[in-house]
């Protein structure tokens, strides 16, 4: 978590970086702040809150010509959001600034050993530690800024992407990165660094990814250096051109990017299914697929890890993939996975799914795979993101950029890569029948629209949320494929609304959380007619003996359930397989009615950020 932007060249840099910022405040917004070198002084302006109050203080002081600045935008880890625990943090000398996303795990033994050899802290962070230990490093060794932080990175444990400037060689950027991710923007005499390329789209497309425990020299008018930490082994920079638009991340009319993302739904399926989906033919083309194709096959079984929405979507894959190709399957926590010494076979294959390809815990699940001889196989959607470099093949969803914290269109996306995965498998070993594969390739290619449809009812589901914009609690309930939805649908209303929220299977009610159910409690059914459907529609019938108000998500020309529940939402009918992409899209919406109704801030819900880059 947390926005780096750095920039260096021959144009104004603090307009450049703040703006910067406010494309990466989706990463945090705690706190955040600049420091900028005009050729004779360092300036440093930080504060608690966003960047639009970095820009108020920034307009009560003199105008910044200053074309070298470092900036960075904050979810804390070490320390409350406060302005001193803001970043940039600076050594005691005053040379030395740096921000820094990540965690340092040792940094209370490396402050120990610093205050004995007389440093001072002013703040509570992991991040001034490290800067007084690369400043130590100078002092002692009389090494270039370069060298010093390779030295002091050798000495920590943890992970971290970083950027230094040394005020005593204006001309300079360090960067470093370890398991949080950092781009590097080439343009005509000038450089940008940050969290992702974002920051820089409008000024170059040709970008560099750091690599792991890589530290890149940045000079004004001169070649980049990238060395390796560990051996001081220079390596060649490969540079790759940006795939991104300056409208992807754009609102582009709308009032939040989560409402945007809701609704590119059907272009975001689209893109993933296209050049891979040939419906009439009949054809599924995935090379990463059709490569390895004999490592599925002959898979024991097939492990996914995941984290948040991912790992919903995983529960969707559990069933999906076995029905289609009965390949057994289990979804694990990513975070849970790394610390149970998991069983895991050579012959195993397992998935990892990842809207932003950066996250911490599945990053080390898929390291913990490899070690243990599993092929692993990546789904994300970010280009050039560390999942997609370090899995031995993978997919890209094409989701284009999600900026809004609550992911949507990632999960719809996710699914639909898993549903061609099932898909193609089931027809390699024979598990589908033609017909089946045949019919159930035609029905994939009609979501875009059956999406597009849902969006019809949105001023109903508008109405809907305002009669549940006070509520404490909810519960959501579903059955087979639709359970993961429910959870889904749970976690999108913490997320935004700060309303507590549990998903459940519908048969499980009966086994503890009908005792919450009174005239209270909002419960949000998924009923759609395939799956199910009697046994769903018994459950809706004890809701409402006990005086439940009810929410359902049903199948176009519904009756039975219309009857009963106090308000229905229609999504068009559809196999069981492919029921959670459309349940899904009505939930998000009533999330995010339900969140602005209650005046809570949609993109920037309070305490999270959009990619967990630490554990």
């Amino acid at each position: 978590m947390c926005g780096i932007v750095a920039y260096i060249g021959n144009q104004q840099a603090q307009p450049i970086v703040i703006k910067g910022l406010k494309r990466l405040e989706y990463r945090g917004y705690d706190s955040t702040g600049i420091s900028s070198h005009d050729e004779e002084s360092l300036h440093t302006l930080k504060t608690a809150g966003k960047v639009s109050d970095l820009e108020a203080i920034i307009a009560t002081v003199p105008a910044n010509t200053a074309t070298v600045a470092l900036g960075h935008t904050r979810w804390a880890t070490h320390g409350v959001p406060n302005d001193v625990n803001a970043h940039p943090q600076t050594s005691n000398s005053g040379n030395l600034v740096i921000v820094h996303n990540g965690i340092i795990e040792n940094y209370a033994s490396l402050k120990k050993e610093l205050q004995h050899r007389g440093f001072t802290f002013q703040s509570d962070t992991d991040t001034e530690v490290l800067i007084n230990l690369i400043q130590d490093v100078q002092d002692k060794e009389n090494v270039k800024l370069g060298k010093a932080v390779q030295i002091a990175l050798s000495q920590v444990i943890g992970a971290y992407a970083i950027v230094v400037f040394d005020r005593r060689k204006p001309n300079e950027l360090v960067a470093a990165r370890l398991g949080s991710p950092l781009a590097i923007g080439i343009g005509d005499e000038e450089f940008f660094v940050a969290s992702d390329a974002t920051p820089f789209i409008e000024y170059t497309k040709n970008v560099i990814y750091l690599e792991e425990e890589h530290l890149a020299i940045i000079r004004r008018n001169k070649a980049i250096k990238i060395r390796k930490i560990e051996d001081d082994l220079e390596v060649e920079p490969y540079v790759e051109k940006l795939q991104l638009s300056l409208e992807n991340i754009q609102k582009g009319g709308y009032d939040h990017f989560m409402l945007k993302e809701i609704f590119e739904q059907p272009k975001a399926i689209q893109d993933t299914l296209r050049g891979r989906l040939l419906s009439q033919e009949g054809v599924i083309t995935l090379s990463s697929l059709r490569e390895h194709e004999n490592r599925f096959l002959k898979a024991k079984r097939i492990l996914i890890v995941a984290c948040g929405t991912s790992w919903h979507a995983g529960l969707v894959a559990e069933y999906l993939i076995e029905d289609f190709t009965r390949i057994p399957v289990e979804v694990e926590y990513a975070s849970e996975f790394r610390y149970r010494n998991p069983i895991i076979y050579p012959d195993d294959v397992v998935i990892a799914i990842s809207q932003s390809g950066e996250t911490a815990d599945t990053i080390a699940a898929i390291n913990i795979a490899k070690e243990k001889g599993a092929f692993v196989y990546g789904i994300c959607n970010v280009v050039g993101s560390t999942i997609s470099r370090i899995t031995h093949t993978g997919c890209y969803t094409h989701a284009g950029p999600e900026i809004g914290v609550a992911s949507t269109k990632a999960f719809t996306t996710q699914i639909t890569v898993i549903a061609l995965i099932g898909l193609y498998l089931g027809k390699a070993n024979g598990t589908l029948s033609r017909s089946q594969y045949q019919e159930y390739v035609t029905e994939l290619e009609s979501l875009p629209n059956k999406v597009e449809s849902i969006f019809a009812s949105q001023t109903y589901i508008e109405e809907v949320a305002a009669s549940f914009e006070t509520s404490q609690n909810c519960i959501y309930l579903g059955r087979g494929y639709n359970f993961p939805v429910a959870l889904e649908g749970a976690l999108k209303l913490k997320e935004i609304s700060y309303i507590h929220a549990e998903g459940y299977p519908a048969a499980e009610m009966k086994h503890g959380p009908i005792a919450l159910i009174d005239k209270e409690m909002p419960v949000v059914v998924i009923a759609t007619k395939k799956g199910y459907y009697e046994k769903v529609v018994s459950n809706i019938q004890e809701i409402k003996s006990r005086e439940g108000r009810i929410i359902a998500i049903v199948s176009k020309g519904d009756t039975q359930v219309k009857e009963l529940a106090d308000y229905c939402i229609e999504i068009p009918d559809s196999s069981e397989s492919f029921a959670p992409i459309l349940s899904t899209i009505p939930l998000q919406l009533l999330s995010y009615y339900i969140a602005v109704q209650r005046g809570c801030n949609v993109d920037q819900p309070r305490n999270l950020a959009k990619s967990v880059t630490v554990e």
